[in-house]
Parts: C-alpha cells; structure tokens; sequence
C-alpha cells in the first residue's frame, strides 16, 4: 500500500516533484544566508566605526585613539529613517542578534545558547520559517509550515545524514 504524497494545496506530488521543490528551498535558504552574513558583517562593521569615531570614544593608553574595548548592554542599529534594523543583546538563555526589514518586522534572529545555537528566519507574518541549528552538536536545517510546524527536517547525525518529512 504506497502513500500517496501531497503538496500544500493537496494536489498529488512524485518523489522527484518534492526534492526538486526541496532542493528549491535550500537554494532559497541558502541566498537568504548569504544576504544574513552579509548584513551582520555590515553590522559589525558600522558598531566597530560608531564605537571609533562616536562621541564616547576613549582612548587607550599609549594608543592615539585606539578603543581597546567598548561595554555594553545592547545595541541598536536605525537606518537613516529612525528605523530600527539590528539589535544586539543579551537574553537570560545568551546573545541574541536581531534583523528586521525596512517594515520594522524581524526577519531573522541568530541566538547562541549553550543548548541550542540557530539561526531563525521569518517570514512577512513574523513566523518562523527556516531554521538552521545545532542540537547537542547535531546540526540541522529546518523547514517550517505557516504555522510553525516542522515540514522538513535535513540533520547530520553521528551515525549519518537523514531527511525526515512530516505531512498533515
């Protein structure tokens, strides 16, 4: 008795037909990553530069301007609008990175916890639809539904690769 597999508006789907919408939506994920790496580097770069140049700028001894260290609690980041756009803090579970789009809606937020470090992207409704994770240093990638229920699930465990699928 072979099931039959579905796609979201239930329409009969071949195994071929849901790897290639899989391997889609890793491409997907896989941009989006690209385009997350480059705005935390831009990030990063910006606080390095308010952090040197700001107006609490404290120079070190014996270096000419030279900020050793910079403390703080969090940082917010606005675009030239007031908006804001990244925020970086602290949470009672570590760091937290925060991104949000020109809407002022979060997009993604990277967390490193002792437990479970990841990286979580949202949609234009503020759900959780992708997340790449490690679990007791098992990496995965996660492919989330409307309601943030796991659809797809890509993990390297030790004893090997698995893919799991999960339908309605």
């Amino acid at each position: 008795m072979a099931a039959t597999l579905r796609d979201e508006r239930g329409l009969a789907m071949t195994t071929d037909q849901r790897i290639e919408n899989l391997e889609k939506g890793l491409a997907s994920a896989r941009r989006f990553n690209r385009w997350l790496l480059a705005a935390v580097g831009l990030a990063l770069g910006v606080w390095i530069l308010a952090g040197t140049f700001g107006p609490t700028m404290a120079a070190a001894p014996g270096g000419a301007g030279t900020v050793k260290e910079i403390r703080a609690n969090r940082f917010v980041i606005e675009d030239e609008n007031g908006k804001t756009r990244a925020v970086l803090t602290t949470t009672k579970d570590g760091p937290m990175l925060a991104l949000f789009d020109t809407n002022g809606k979060l997009r993604a937020r990277l967390t490193a916890s002792n437990d479970e470090p990841k990286l979580v992207m949202f949609d234009e409704n503020g759900k959780g639809r992708a997340m790449l994770h490690l679990f007791k240093n098992e990496p995965a990638l996660s492919l989330l539904d409307e309601k943030e229920q796991e659809r797809v699930v890509l993990t390297a465990f030790e004893s090997g690769p698995a893919l799991m699928l999960s339908g309605n």
